[in-house]
């Protein structure tokens, strides 16, 4: 770590727990690569159970389960809905909630690992002692098959140099989830974006309405006159619009629901295999409007993209599709504010070096402009953002991560411009944080990594993860860490070309 920087460890860790868990639906034969359904088979066995012992089957599942899961006998029964034929008459009660178990399975979402987590100023900040401060943190959960959730915990810190993480709730809520909403042009330059720009799609965008949601493009979609439908590309190109559509949607959990009970799990088909990395920062607009946004990385097992969350409570939440260049990558860190009145966010689309993008709207993003390349021997293999920048009166300061010999993963940090963020008025010479000797051990081992520090009394706390296996708090003063990056004589360091 950079010599005379006062880096402390908090002596907090929060690790993952394997019984927290949801209830998903199960069906059999489709989790086997290259299988087939088995639905029909199944149920025909568990339809035949002898009348008399439904009852207790159903008892004695609810008595092993039901204190795991919220609503679990409604779960149960929205699952055998599912899987029951349209034309079968409604099942008995106890036959709904032995069906409903046969098709479906507990996931533990944090069975394998809980990282990378960003932090932000908690929405609700009463009943603390005079210099303390609630936080939220988001956090990555990763469970079967290395599929990423995105769960939430609280903590409070100070007064003084403390950090206390609150126990989290259980057992975990899932959302509601809709469909999300659409401008005309946003979903045209999403299918662009992805390279869809044929007739097809030409005739679906004249026939929608300037805003609207997933269940009009496929209205709009049964619409679409013959000669297009029977062109050798349609199904393709309706697939295509129809994951698009798709890959917009509104979550919103129970009132009253605890917030650490909350989890968001993949919903749209780019996300299958996981939400990645959500990066939070608390959003003032030009009008004094505040929310909470931040970007999550959509995994479907082969491809990557940046997504835009935003909600006002971290109850209801808005999942969005972003566009350009940036968004074909991961990693994207919002500004908490615009500058100059547009919307600024780090990014890393060269898969190396930091980059600032501009946007008008905050979904639409330009090509970016290139802020600070890996040129030390800690970060050879690449650098990158560790979160939104904070804002601070000398300048943004931005923690980064570089990855060195034996893929070990380090946190530095560089400050830009409060006026002109494309430029960097400083650059920690060396690491802030790296793996300890004795603590690289875990899921993925020798890496240190955040997704968002907060400031609370002229403290920097980072919040990371240690080996993608658990998470720790590093506190640092800022004044002395601001001034280890100024460059002698305050010189200032211009960005590179793009």
């Amino acid at each position: 770590m950079t010599e005379a920087l006062d880096v402390v460890d908090a002596g907090v860790e929060l690790g993952p727990s394997p019984d927290r868990v949801i209830a998903t639906l199960f069906l059999p034969g489709e989790s086997t690569p290259g299988g087939s359904s088995r639905t029909e088979g199944v149920l025909e066995r568990v339809m035949a159970t002898p009348p008399d012992e439904i009852a207790t089957h159903a008892q004695a599942i609810l008595e092993r389960f039901a204190d795991r899961h919220a609503d679990f006998a409604a779960t149960l029964a929205a699952n055998a809905a599912v899987v029951r034929a349209l034309d079968a008459p409604t099942l008995p009660e106890d036959l709904a909630l032995l069906v409903g178990a046969v098709f479906t399975a507990e996931q533990s979402v944090e069975g394998a690992a809980l990282c990378n987590p960003s932090a932000v100023a908690h929405p609700d900040q009463r009943d603390l002692p005079a210099g303390a401060r609630r936080v939220l943190l988001s956090l990555r959960s990763i469970g079967e098959s290395h599929r990423s959730t995105v769960q939430f915990a609280e903590a409070v810190v100070g007064p003084g140099r403390t950090w206390a993480f609150a126990p989290r709730a259980a057992p975990l809520r899932q959302p509601a989830v809709t469909a999300g909403e659409w401008t005309r042009s946003h979903l045209l330059r999403a299918l662009e974006h992805d390279g869809h720009t044929d007739e097809l799609v030409r005739s679906l965008g004249q026939s929608l309405p300037e805003r609207f949601d997933g269940a009009a493009v496929e209205a709009a979609v049964r619409e679409l006159r013959a000669p297009f439908m029977h062109a050798s590309s349609a199904r393709a190109q309706v697939d295509a619009i129809r994951i698009v559509a798709g890959s917009a949607y509104r979550a919103e959990f129970p009132e009253g629901s605890p917030v650490s009970a909350r989890v968001l799990v993949p919903v749209a088909d780019e996300e299958r295999q996981g939400l990645e990395d959500a990066r939070f920062v608390r959003f003032v607009d030009d009008d004094g409007a505040v929310d909470y946004r931040g970007t999550v990385t959509a995994f479907d097992g082969r491809t990557i993209a940046s997504r835009l969350i935003t909600t006002p409570d971290f109850r209801v939440i808005t999942v969005s599709r972003l566009t350009g260049p940036p968004a074909r990558t991961k990693g994207m860190a919002l500004f908490p504010r615009r500058v100059g009145g547009r919307m600024l966010a780090l990014a890393r689309g060269d898969g190396e070096s930091i980059s600032i993008t501009r946007s008008d709207d905050g979904l639409h993003w330009e090509a970016e402009v290139r802020l600070h390349r890996p040129d030390r021997l800690w970060d050879a293999v690449q650098s990158g953002n560790c979160g939104s920048p904070i804002e601070t009166p000398d300048g943004w300061l931005v923690l980064t991560h570089g990855v060195g010999p034996m893929r070990v993963y380090r946190i530095g940090a560089i400050l830009l411009d409060l006026d002109d963020p494309s430029v960097v008025v400083g650059v920690l010479p060396g690491p802030l944080l790296e793996p300890a000797h004795d603590g690289a051990a875990g899921y993925v081992p020798n890496v240190v990594y955040s997704c968002g520090g907060i400031v609370h009394d002229g403290i920097l706390w980072i919040p990371h993860g240690v080996a993608d296996d658990r998470v720790r708090v590093a506190s640092v003063p800022l004044e002395p860490l601001i001034a280890a990056m100024r460059p002698p004589g305050g010189r200032r360091t211009h960005t590179a070309a793009p």
